[in-house]
């Protein structure tokens, strides 16, 4: 994958061979429940990267758009443009990976896929990419709203990394995500760190996968401490009085 990547490390949806949805998945949102297995071994073959240095900005090897070996199927090597703006190049957004580099990406980390089912995988991720911006982008706007200049600076998958959060709830019966992100936004010239679990639900209808995300601040400062607080009061507003919780309004 070049630089104009995309937010989302490709192996998280090998789990999704199999499954082809009629339409797009329900819209992200942000959650604390339902989740798929938990990561237990690496699956990437590290040395494969030693003659394809990582892209700093995104933790990737950078991917060519030729057909890997073996392949039956052609696959697009049309890239499409997210809705996120890049932060280190002003004006431009973010690309996502054409379906080619997908597949390339699955089979450099060792995820057997069948061919056919790579568009369907491409649609989905590019979908969880754009809802997890919109949940960046309502944390901002709850809480920044003086900064309208919101962009993503660089981006790295975890999956064997578990946040506090999720590692908390896995105490109490929680599955745990299949995959984290964090992603790194520029908020007017200060670099903020967001974290994004990512959780399978139930499907929605047979064939349809369905997914929860929760975005959040990474607990990496006291402003960050501030803004989640905000939120959980806002949250238990909202359930308990209904409402658009003015009460955490006030407190912006």
């Amino acid at each position: 994958m070049s630089s104009s990547g995309c937010p989302v490390d490709h192996s998280s949806f090998a789990h999704l061979a199999g499954k082809t949805p009629a339409g797009h998945p329900p819209i992200p949102s942000q959650s604390q429940s339902s989740s798929t297995s938990s990561q237990s071994s690496c699956p990437v073959d590290h040395s494969k990267f030693q003659s394809n240095p990582l892209n700093p900005k995104n933790m990737m090897p950078d991917l060519a758009q030729t057909p890997a070996p073996g392949q039956t199927v052609d696959l697009s090597t049309e890239r499409s443009t997210s809705s996120i703006p890049r932060g280190d190049d002003k004006g431009r957004r973010w690309e996502y990976p054409s379906p080619q580099q997908f597949y390339n990406a699955l089979r450099r980390k060792g995820w057997e896929t069948p061919e056919n089912e790579i568009s369907t995988m491409v649609d989905i991720h590019n979908f969880l990419n754009e809802g997890c911006w919109d949940e960046v982008l309502r944390w901002e706007k709850l809480f920044h709203c003086e900064c309208e200049d919101i962009s993503l600076l660089k981006f790295q998958g975890r999956p064997q990394d578990l946040t506090p959060k999720a590692r908390v709830f896995s105490w109490f019966g929680v599955e745990k995500p299949f995959d984290r992100h964090d992603w790194t936004i520029d908020r007017c010239g200060k670099p903020v760190r967001y974290v994004i679990d990512y959780y399978s639900a139930p499907d929605e209808a047979p064939g349809v996968p369905a997914f929860n995300v929760d975005v959040r601040p990474a607990l990496d400062s006291p402003g960050a401490f501030w803004d989640r607080s905000r939120m959980a009061f806002r949250e238990t507003w909202e359930r308990f009085f209904g409402g658009d919780g003015a009460g955490a309004e006030g407190m912006h």
